[in-house]
């Protein structure tokens, strides 16, 4: 999808005596910045736009219209236009072109975050930081264009509305019933392919017979139907409730595991806000999200993800796939699910999202090892982190989202430009 913004160039007339100095050639400087753009953003639908004062600013929203965001590059100072353009409420990056706008910067930034507008200061000697947050308006207009399934048989309404008032995100219901004709209707020789491919792929087989693995494999074949014909990258399943009810036929865990290492999204549990989760990240990253119940381990400093879902391609659909088991769920000893042994020695990020107060949680540490206990879900990736302020500062249930790097500073960012408050959980 290409992301539609508006760069503008905020400068006086160059026979004013100011930063960067009288009689300094923006004209030069607009081509070199417009050539550079277009090159690093090929992808984008890019308007390069002038202001000179304020009202070039109001004229400039009224023109460009609905754009997904604004880049207001300051190359001189004293002119306004920030004010008026980061006022029009969408997603605004303002660059300082050091020594050209800086002062300008400082104050327009300083005004927007007091009313709390959806804009991120770029202040930066490397044009790449000027790119990555680009990038970032990218992230937000994908999400507004996003759906997501909700496989349940429970009222959503209040959270769907959130979703949308908040993110622009569509939530689909479809009940257990409609699944279940999607799963019925599954290719049994197509789910025998699947079945056979992770048996073969799999470090080994513990629990689950061939006979539920297939199962499995159907689930999948359904849930990969259902989201071309809706058109959406996302799927979440009430799955304990339904399995628990006999409503659900079988485990969606090996489904949600391959549509992951895949690059769409399988979440847990009709967990809409750690679906949000994975959907940002997704976006921001190219990357799969695991979702966990988390584990303190404070004698350690650990904090241990579990769950009984997971990918085994953590860099993305083209990255290195890391060893798995195949194994029952484990609360209840039945259906199949995934142990996923992760890469340990590397920085993950982990966030959680709640659409109805507008905010996210964050918190990053280095993964140390992979838990082998027949205790509690399957998947156990124990963390090094400051735990005892992660406890003491944690808030929204249980649910976590842990993904591969260190992206804090992105994610500062992406928050303010989604107008979301941002919760560091180690702080």
């Amino acid at each position: 999808m290409s992301c539609r913004i508006c760069v503008v160039f905020s400068h006086p007339s160059s026979e004013i005596p100011t930063w960067p100095y009288k009689g300094y050639d923006y004209e030069a400087r607009k081509k070199e910045i417009m050539d550079l753009l277009k090159k690093k953003l090929p992808d984008f639908d890019i308007t390069f736009k002038t202001a000179m004062s304020s009202e070039d600013g109001e004229r400039i929203v009224k023109e460009v219209g609905d754009v997904d965001g604004y880049v207001v590059y300051m190359i001189g100072i004293w002119v306004g236009a920030g004010y008026t353009i980061a006022g029009a409420g969408k997603p605004t990056i303002l660059v300082d072109d050091l020594y050209g706008g800086s002062g300008e910067l400082i104050s327009t930034y300083a005004w927007a975050k007091n009313k709390e507008l959806p804009v991120l200061a770029v202040a930066s000697s490397d044009f790449e930081d000027v790119v990555e947050a680009i990038k970032l308006i990218k992230v937000v207009a994908l999400l507004k264009k996003s759906k997501i399934i909700d496989v349940t048989d429970e009222d959503i309404g209040k959270t769907s509305e959130a979703i949308k008032s908040s993110l622009g995100v569509e939530v689909l219901k479809i009940s257990s019933e409609k699944f279940n004709q999607y799963y019925r209707e599954a290719d049994m020789n197509e789910a025998e392919k699947w079945a056979e491919k992770w048996i073969h792929e799999a470090l080994r087989v513990i629990e689950p017979g061939r006979d539920e693995i297939v199962k499995a494999a159907r689930m999948y074949l359904a849930m990969k139907k259902l989201l071309k014909e809706e058109g959406a990258i996302a799927i979440t399943i009430d799955c304990l409730r339904l399995v628990y009810s006999n409503k659900l036929e079988a485990y969606p865990c090996l489904g949600f595991f391959q549509l992951n290492n895949e690059g769409l999204i399988g979440a847990c549990e009709a967990d809409l806000n750690s679906t949000l989760a994975m959907l940002i990240i997704r976006y921001l990253t190219g990357e799969p999200g695991f979702i966990s119940d988390p584990v303190f381990d404070l004698s350690k400093g650990w904090v241990v993800y579990s769950h009984c879902v997971a990918p085994s391609r953590v860099y993305g659909p083209n990255g290195p796939t890391n060893p798995f088991i195949i194994r029952s769920h484990a609360e209840d000893r039945s259906g199949a699910s995934v142990q996923s042994l992760m890469p340990l020695e590397e920085y993950v990020t982990t966030i959680q999202v709640n659409p109805t107060e507008k905010a996210m949680t964050i918190h990053v540490g280095k993964a140390i090892a992979n838990i082998d206990d027949e205790k509690a879900c399957r998947t156990k990736l124990a963390v090094e982190v400051k735990a005892d302020r992660i406890l003491e500062n944690w808030r929204w249930g249980w649910h976590r989202v842990t993904f591969y790097g260190n992206w804090l500073d992105e994610l500062r960012g992406l928050a303010r430009l989604m107008g979301f408050k941002l919760y560091e959980e180690d702080k």
